[in-house]
């Protein structure tokens, strides 16, 4: 069984992983991504690490200039955050120019830890590790939302005739504020 421990004392704190036997499935660290879209001078930091534009003029386009939908471009590529540091500081100016400042917090949000998912219970594959699940803090104009992404394993697959869809790893809307 994986555990981590407090560093210092050996105090179990929690697994990394879940198996659907350990519902409600819950997380003890999980991996961050932002993204800025239709903003000026978009600066995300949380957890030591800045997201975003390098100057302040600098405008971020609208999601519609990218290739693919939402769920396709926003990913969490910074792993293994611990639960939880603290609040993800947010400046930028929407598109009509006006400046914003939030703190977002992502331990308030998930403050039951509990993986966000669309999965039924009864459709997750037994003994499989739920790893690590994405929190995504997206910066939209005006609007701040932050999305959870898990790795589900599913007892079918998802697409007929693929046998590496046997998965659900969809990107849900969690909380959302505009400002």
């Amino acid at each position: 069984m994986a555990m981590t421990q407090e560093s210092g004392n050996g105090k179990a704190v929690g697994r990394i992983d879940n198996t659907v036997a350990d519902w409600p499935l819950t997380f003890v660290q999980h991996n961050f991504g932002a993204h800025c879209f239709d903003t000026i001078g978009c600066r995300i930091t949380y957890s030591g690490f800045t997201h975003g534009v390098d100057a302040d003029d600098e405008v971020s386009p609208p999601l519609a200039s990218y290739r693919g939908t939402r769920e396709q471009i926003l990913s969490a590529g910074h792993i293994a955050r611990r639960n939880f540091p603290p609040p993800a500081h947010v400046s930028w100016r929407s598109k009509d120019g006006v400046a914003h400042e939030a703190d977002v917090d992502i331990a308030a949000i998930f403050s039951d830890k509990k993986i966000v998912h669309q999965v039924p219970r009864e459709e997750i594959r037994e003994d499989v590790s739920i790893t690590d699940p994405d929190i995504v803090l997206e910066v939209e104009d005006r609007t701040i939302t932050v999305y959870m992404r898990a790795f589900i394993p599913t007892k079918a697959l998802q697409v007929a005739g693929n046998p590496y869809s046997g998965h659900r790893n969809d990107l849900v809307r969690v909380w959302s504020r505009t400002y």
